[in-house]
Formats: C-alpha cells, structure tokens, sequence
C-alpha cells in the first residue's frame, strides 16, 4: 500500500508540474503576464510621440520590438523548459530566475508594440511550444552544457540587441530605453550561467542557434 501511495504522490507531483507549466505557457500567450518590475521607458508614452515618428519609421520600430517579444517568448519557454527536469533545486532556482525577468522583457516588449500601433507575433504559440521542447531537450545533458546552452543563448541575444539598438529609429527613445535593460539583464544571465560552470557548446551547436534565430527573427518582423 505505501508503494502505491509513493507513486500515485510522484505522479501527482509530476501532473502539478506540467499544470503549471500549462497555465505559465497560457499567461504568456494571453498577454496577461505581469511584470514585476516598472517599465524602464516609464509608464506611458508621451501625447506627442506619435508625431515625432514618422509612419515607416513606427512601422520599422514596431517590427524591431515585435521581433524582441518572440525573443522574449522563447526565452520564457526554453528556461522553463529547462527548469522542469533540472536534477538540482539550485539550477531550477537559477533557471526560473531568469526566466522571470525575461517576463519583465515580454511585458515591456508587448507595451512598446501596442504604442506603436502594432501587434505581437501571430506565430507566439508556435515558437513557445518549439522553445520549450528545445529546453527540455538541453537539460538532457549534463548540467555544465545546459548552463552553456544558457549561456550561449544569452550571448547571442546580447549580439541580436546591439543590432537593434543601431537600427531603432533616432527618436525612438522609449523602444530604446527597453531595450537597453534588456541587454543589460542578458548580459548578467551570462555571466551567472557562467559563473555557475557553464561551458563552451560543441562547434555545430552555436552555429545551428543562430541559423534558428535569424529564421526567427525574419519572420516575426513581419508576422
């Protein structure tokens, strides 16, 4: 009898999990996730900043920040992913940190593409399930590739933002402000993951990462 009760406990635990997961997966792709900390850009958009931008150039920012936000979905779905069958509480504390200041960058990005006029990416659903998958798979192996999963990840991002910092439009300071923060926060991902013995990834990997981004991010910008 208590054999039975063991495992009907484990599975019980298992099944807590993945309604949790469901339910977080939910909360991002039904834009009701809530950051918990305030928008860098501040609360709300100045009345005349729409006449400041032109309209290709709201066009332009808006795709740049819609491209951020799968960044950020992604990002949710792979560390959760990773979270969910890492061994040590410590790693899955680590993991789920940064996976909630990367909902921080989901709201902000979400906000920014609303004041723009636009939209977030039709595909949301799509790169979540994808990214989730990705992170279970990474926590597969052993603990120090997954932390250089995180860590190449996040160098990556680091990369990605620069080029949007250079190619926002001049006066969109709000777009910038955000995603400043962002690369400040991904740099300290990095650095943490490192910190707690990430290692280089074998060559292809890096290599397939960014082929998988660039699909990524030419996509969203436009869907």
């Amino acid at each position: 009898m208590s054999t039975v009760r063991v495992k009907l406990q484990r599975r019980a635990s298992i099944l807590d999990k993945l309604v949790g997961e469901a339910v977080a997966a939910l909360d991002v792709l039904s834009g009701v996730a809530v950051a918990s900390r305030e928008n860098p850009a501040g609360a709300k958009a100045p009345v005349n900043e729409k006449d400041s931008l032109t309209q290709a150039e709201k066009r332009h920012a808006a795709g740049l920040m819609r491209v951020n936000h799968v960044g950020e979905v992604c990002a949710q779905a792979l560390y959760r992913g990773q979270a969910l069958v890492a061994k040590r509480q410590e790693l899955r504390s680590l993991l789920l940190e940064a996976a909630q200041e990367e909902v921080d960058h989901l709201v902000w990005c979400s906000e920014r593409v609303k004041e723009l006029g636009s939209r977030t990416s039709l595909l949301n659903p799509f790169w979540y399930l994808g990214s989730f998958a990705l992170g279970v798979m990474a926590s597969a192996a052993s603990e120090k590739y997954n932390l250089g999963f995180m860590a190449e990840t996040e160098r990556q991002v680091e990369a990605h933002l620069d080029s949007h910092l250079e190619s926002l439009p001049a006066k969109d300071d709000r777009s910038r402000k955000i995603v400043m923060q962002m690369k400040e926060d991904e740099i300290k991902h990095r650095k943490t993951a490192q910190r707690h013995g990430a290692v280089k990834l074998p060559a292809p990997i890096p290599g397939l990462m960014r082929l998988t981004s660039r699909l990524m991010t030419s996509t969203a910008y436009w869907i």
